[in-house]
């Protein structure tokens, strides 16, 4: 059953060029550091001669993460909305699935959508080191896995928190205004103390403690989806 809510979200979203966004986000990024690289790349290549590739893993890093966080609330504010615009939640559960089915179809398949976003990045990414004629040799893969899946585990409180505050209000702009304002934080998440979870994108990008920054993130993500879940199955929808 829970595979047929997911299948009859994904059939709405489909609508709303949704898989679009989550290609377009990973390819606006690294397009942007292609730009860069095509105006400074006697700078850049001298700068990092000793590690190119390291040199564009931070590159993309200072773009990564504001469109991790602006990602999330977009796709979890899509997700909801399809039900709020046309007031479709009595009809959605109507059907015969649980208001908990109804949660987690919507909440997996934003997970899915924004995985598929960090995937993508760490395939262009790739792709673009090897145009750009770095040797795939020294390629250091950890440094990329790191990079493209640490910080998503590491923001999992905030699509937690997107999703639950895209479900309970009607209105959208509300969770696209906090969305944005995580962005504007997260700019500056490196400068906030360890346990500030704003902090944690930016910690799980490092070796020594991205393990510790994406278990605090799943813990977390898990803790709020509960709270979320909670209030979703109880309240009241039109």
């Amino acid at each position: 059953m829970l595979a047929r809510a997911i299948s009859a979200e994904w059939l709405k979203l489909k609508r709303k060029w949704i898989l679009a966004l989550a290609v377009i986000g990973p390819l606006g990024v690294v397009l942007l550091q292609a730009v860069n690289y095509g105006l400074r790349y006697d700078y850049l290549m001298k700068q990092n001669a000793d590690d190119p590739w390291g040199g564009l893993l931070q590159a993309t890093t200072g773009l990564m993460l504001p469109a991790l966080f602006i990602g999330l609330a977009l796709v979890a504010s899509l997700s909801a909305g399809v039900e709020h615009a046309a007031g479709g939640w009595k009809q959605l559960l109507a059907l015969p699935l649980t208001r908990l089915q109804v949660f987690a179809a919507k909440t997996l398949l934003t997970l899915l959508l924004l995985l598929l976003s960090c995937t993508l990045l760490a395939v262009f990414t790739l792709a673009f080191g090897a145009v750009l004629g770095f040797s795939l040799q020294e390629l250091p893969w950890p440094d990329l896995l790191r990079q493209s899946y640490a910080p998503y585990a590491a923001a999992m409180p905030f699509v937690a928190l997107q999703i639950g505050l895209s479900l309970a209000i009607g209105n959208q702009a509300v969770p696209m205004t906090i969305g944005v304002l995580g962005m504007v934080v997260s700019l500056f998440g490196m400068l906030l103390p360890d346990w500030v979870p704003y902090n944690w994108p930016w910690l799980a990008l490092k070796a020594e403690t991205a393990l510790r920054a994406a278990a605090a993130g799943l813990g977390g993500g898990l803790l709020l989806l509960a709270v979320g879940c909670m209030h979703f199955t109880r309240k009241d929808v039109s």
